[in-house]
């Protein structure tokens, strides 16, 4: 999916909050099959019924993901330190206005819980009232968190807001090897 999608917004490869992003010594690809091959990137994904990922949700501990959006704003008055952070989710262009965003959401929510749940935390964008490009909405849409228990702590740019909810740790926790089809 990144392949098919530029490495995902240009060549990302979703390391854009990790803390290697920035470095010019380094190969964003490497850098992200590395981390995802030692345990230390973690995400939803979505795989259609041919087996092929259409879209994910990036999450992971503050520690992982400390590159957030808004940080100068954020750190006048950070929020309680979160447990997890949502930082990324991306839809395969073919195939955005499907809902996959959504299940996306739903299966990193399960993989925190599974996880032992905790404090999530998020800075998506109000989209309410105005014309929003999709490829500009990294952390999706503040409306489509606010369906899923998220509150507005603090706005932290002109649309961007920080929100949060608690995820209860799962009863069962088990195989984190979810994979959530469309």
């Amino acid at each position: 999916m990144v392949e098919r999608n530029n490495g995902i917004y240009g060549g990302c490869w979703c390391i854009g909050y990790h803390p290697e992003c920035g470095r010019r010594d380094i190969d964003h690809r490497t850098v992200k099959e590395e981390r995802v091959r030692t345990d230390r990137a973690h995400a939803a994904m979505v795989i259609d019924e041919g087996g092929r990922a259409q879209g994910w949700c990036q999450y992971g501990d503050p520690d992982e993901l400390s590159n957030i959006k808004h940080k100068r704003k954020y750190d006048q008055d950070p929020p309680p330190l979160p447990d997890w952070r949502i930082t990324c989710i991306f839809v395969d262009r073919k195939h955005r206005g499907r809902g996959i965003a959504r299940v996306a959401l739903e299966g990193a929510l399960d993989q925190i819980s599974k996880r032992g749940g905790g404090l999530v935390e998020a800075i998506p964008e109000v989209t309410a009232g105005r014309d929003a490009q999709g490829r500009f909405l990294f952390s999706a849409t503040a409306e489509l968190f606010e369906e899923y228990g998220f509150e507005k702590i603090r706005q932290v740019g002109k649309h961007a807001w920080i929100m949060s909810r608690e995820v209860d740790p799962a009863s069962d926790p088990r195989s984190l090897g979810i994979t959530s089809h469309i």
